[in-house]
């Protein structure tokens, strides 16, 4: 029975016949193909042009999600599928036609790799054929058969091939959520998994103790976590951009030594809010260090002897700025360097106030001709060398409630008299 709520959103929908309602719910998956095949065909257009590079971003798959707020995966999927479907015309149109889904031209875009189409070149197979019998397939069939489909003409296409690479079997994503949490999959080849499986178990096993009510898969977690705990403390781990791998909170002082402070009294340096509970935990086994932070945001000058930015400083500048901040990009903090926005040898202070984090890829263009600039408010803008500034167009109208102030891509998130806690 369909609940009250339900039924006044869509009063319509209940009285359809089950006949009539399949017809609209196929109506409606063809429509999202189209839509969809629309959307990779004007993608597959963008990049031919070469829209990132006016932008300043390297690739289609950044500017969707510096400049249309894609999910990585999710726009280069839609780029991916722009370039396969170049290759194979008769998928191409049957997705404008609405009659197979992005699914399908994933399954098929794995016949059409680069390697792929010069293996089909050097035995003489005609990739037009292969094009229009896996479209057949696509349309007449089951999904899983396409997959087997696929595999078939893979297998017969390099029916010698060396034995594959274990580093090219083994897959590893994690993705960060609103709220801090992290999710992710893996997959990896036998012996990898072997080794993985090594590290874990033990630790899985050990925690156990009487009364332990967790399931296996948490148990599982909380090993990871052990893991990455004995590795972090071991401090063995490789140095990235001249710091040792560890991670960082500001939490107000307030907020720390006051009990009655609950949720969002802090923030981790990925973005992640805080609780106040959840600070005083992390303080417990921590190196703490007092930040004092005027109205204009300056943590700490090094004045003209130092060019270099220090470890400490440097971390400052990650928390503040949380990744690059040209407009569009979102690399994180351990893929940026420190910029001087007015050089060194120019008179420029290697202070907070005068420091950027920027992507290797941005740094350089900063370099040559592109300008950021951070605005009294905390916010950065980027201008091209024509003068003109990078927008990121509001998805919804500027009016709407949800919207924020401005379209720039990082905003101060420290506030005056917080603290820092890292090391841990």
């Amino acid at each position: 029975m369909p609940t009250e709520a339900a039924g006044s959103s869509c009063p319509d929908l209940f009285g359809l016949g089950l006949d009539e309602l399949a017809g609209r719910v196929r109506d409606g998956l063809a429509a999202v193909n189209r839509a969809a095949a629309e959307l990779t065909r004007l993608v597959r257009m963008a990049d031919a042009r070469q829209l990132p590079e006016r932008d300043g971003l390297r690739s289609m798959t950044s500017w969707l999600v510096g400049h249309a707020g894609m999910a990585p995966a999710a726009a280069a999927r839609v780029v991916a599928h722009g370039r396969a479907l170049a290759h194979l015309p008769a998928m191409d149109a049957a997705y404008a036609a609405g009659a197979v889904t992005g699914e399908h031209v994933t399954e098929a875009a794995k016949a059409v790799t680069p390697r792929r189409l010069g293996q089909a070149a050097d035995a003489g197979i005609d990739v037009g054929r292969i094009d229009a019998a896996l479209a057949t397939v696509a349309t007449c069939q089951p999904f899983a058969k396409l997959g087997e489909a696929v595999e078939r003409y893979l297998a017969q296409l390099d029916p010698d091939g060396p034995e594959p690479d274990p580093a090219v079997e083994r897959e590893f994503t994690m993705t960060t959520h609103a709220d801090g949490s992290v999710s992710g999959r893996f997959h990896l080849d036998a012996v990898g998994g072997a080794k993985v499986k090594a590290a874990i178990e033990p630790i899985a096993a050990t925690s156990r103790t009487a009364g332990d009510d967790r399931t296996r898969r948490q148990r599982y977690g909380d090993a990871l976590v052990q893991l990455s705990d004995l590795a972090l403390a071991g401090g063995e781990l490789p140095v990235l951009r001249t710091r040792k791998p560890q991670i960082g909170a500001i939490v107000g002082l307030d907020a720390l030594v006051d009990p009655d402070v609950g949720r969002a009294a802090g923030q981790l340096d990925v973005g992640a809010l805080l609780s106040a509970a959840r600070a005083r935990w992390l303080a417990c086994d921590s190196d703490v260090a007092r930040i004092v932070l005027g109205p204009d945001g300056v943590l700490r000058d090094l004045g003209r002897e130092h060019r270099v930015v220090d470890r400490h400083l440097r971390r400052a500048v990650d928390l503040r700025d949380n990744g690059c901040v040209f407009t569009g990009c979102t690399a994180p903090p351990w893929w940026c360097e420190a910029h001087h926005l007015l050089h060194w040898a120019f008179g420029g202070k290697t202070e907070l106030e005068n420091l950027a984090s920027l992507c290797e890829r941005h740094h350089a263009k900063v370099h040559h001709g592109y300008r950021i600039e951070r605005l009294p408010d905390g916010t950065w803008r980027t201008r091209r060398p024509d003068g003109t500034q990078i927008h990121i167009p509001h998805r919804l109208p500027p009016e709407d409630p949800l919207i924020g102030h401005d379209d720039t891509s990082s905003a101060a998130l420290i506030d005056p008299g917080s603290l820092l806690l890292a090391g841990v």
